[in-house]
C-alpha cells in the first residue's frame, strides 16, 4: 500500500530550510548560502522510503515586499501552505520569535495543517539546555504537533522529522518516479548552482541583483566516445558597476564562479561539462514581469 504526504518548508531567510531540504532528500537541488533570501521560488524536493513518498516544498524565507520579485516570492510562500498534509517551520535556534514567524503562524493556521517546530542550528550550543527557553517562547506562540531540535549541516535529527511525519501521510499513488528526487528542471538546477557561487563569492550587496539565465543546454560525445554537456549561461546585473565586479579583474571572479560552478554540475548530472558565462545589465529587472517570468521566477 503507497502512500504520501505533502509538506512545506517555511521559515524566515537563513533559517536553514534549503540546507535541510537538500539533507532530508540527499542531494543538493536547492542552494544554499549564509546570505539571507537565496531562494527565490518553490522548490520541490522527493524521498521515497519504501511505500512512503514525501514531496518537500522549498520556499523563499519570509521577508517585506520591496520590489516585484519580493512580491512573487511572497506569493510562492503564501500559495506553498494550501493543500498540504504537514508543516515544517524552520527557526534559528539562536534567534527569538519576530514578525516573519508571526505572519507565517497566521498562514498556517489558516491552512489547518498540522505545523512541525523544527529547531535549526542546535550544533551552535554547546549546552543544550540553553536550547529550552527558546522552544518555550515558540511554543507559547502555537499549538505545534511536535518540536524538534536539529542540526541540518550536520544532518543530526533528519531521522526523527521523518518519523514524525509518516503520521501524516496518506493512502494514494506515489506522484514521482521513486528515484526521483526534485521536480525541478536541468536548467533550473544549473541556473541555482551557478547563482549559488555568486552568492558565495561576491559582496552582500551584488548577489541578490543578479539572475542567471541559461540559454543553450545541449549534450554530445566527444571524439572518444565520452558524453559531454555545453552549458551557456548569462549572468544578468541590475547595474554596470555590478557587471565589473561579476567579472573580476582580468576576469578572475567570473572564471572562479564558472570553475566551481562546472565541478558542482559535474558532480551532479555525472558528465563532463563545458560551462560557458557571460554578463550582461538589465537595470530593474526585479520590478520588471516580463523579465521575471523570463528568468523562471513567478512560479507563485
Amino acid at each position: 500500500m503507497t502512500k504520501n504526504a505533502f509538506i512545506t518548508i517555511v521559515g524566515r531567510p537563513n533559517a536553514g530550510k534549503s540546507s535541510l531540504l537538500n539533507a532530508l532528500i540527499g542531494e543538493k537541488i536547492a542552494a544554499v548560502s549564509s546570505k539571507p533570501q537565496t531562494t527565490r521560488t518553490k522548490i520541490t524536493g522527493v524521498l521515497t522510503k519504501g511505500e512512503i513518498q514525501y514531496v518537500f516544498i522549498d520556499t523563499p524565507g519570509m521577508h517585506k515586499s520591496r520590489d516585484k520579485l519580493s512580491e512573487h516570492m511572497i506569493n510562492a510562500i503564501n500559495s506553498s501552505v494550501s493543500s498540504i498534509d504537514a508543516a515544517l517551520l524552520v527557526v534559528d535556534s539562536q534567534k527569538k520569535p519576530g514578525d516573519a514567524e508571526r505572519e507565517l503562524l497566521r498562514s498556517l493556521k489558516a491552512s489547518k495543517a498540522p505545523v512541525i517546530l523544527v529547531v535549526n542550528k542546535i550544533d551552535l550550543f554547546d549546552d543544550k539546555e540553553l536550547l529550552i527557553p527558546v522552544i518555550k517562547e515558540y511554543a507559547s506562540m502555537y499549538d505545534f504537533a511536535e518540536v524538534i531540535p536539529i542540526s541540518a549541516m550536520n544532518s543530526d535529527g533528519l531521522d526523527i522529522i521523518l518519523d514524525v511525519l509518516s503520521k501524516y501521510t496518506t493512502e494514494g499513488p506515489h506522484f514521482f518516479p521513486d528515484d526521483k528526487f526534485t521536480d525541478q528542471p536541468e536548467r533550473v538546477i544549473i541556473s541555482e548552482i551557478i547563482r549559488e557561487k555568486l552568492l558565495e563569492l561576491l559582496s552582500a550587496e551584488v548577489p541578490h541583483g543578479i539572475a542567471v539565465d541559461i540559454e543553450t543546454l545541449s549534450e554530445r560525445d566527444t571524439k572518444d566516445g565520452e558524453g559531454i554537456m555545453d552549458v551557456g549561461a548569462v549572468i544578468y546585473c541590475e547595474k554596470e558597476s555590478h557587471k565589473g565586479i561579476v567579472i573580476g579583474k582580468g576576469g578572475a571572479m567570473l572564471k572562479q564562479v564558472g570553475r566551481l560552478a562546472r565541478e558542482d554540475i559535474e558532480r551532479f548530472f555525472m558528465i563532463k561539462t563545458n560551462l560557458q558565462l557571460w554578463v550582461k545589465v538589465k537595470e530593474g529587472w526585479r520590478n520588471r514581469e516580463g523579465l521575471i517570468k523570463n528568468f523562471g521566477l513567478a512560479n507563485d
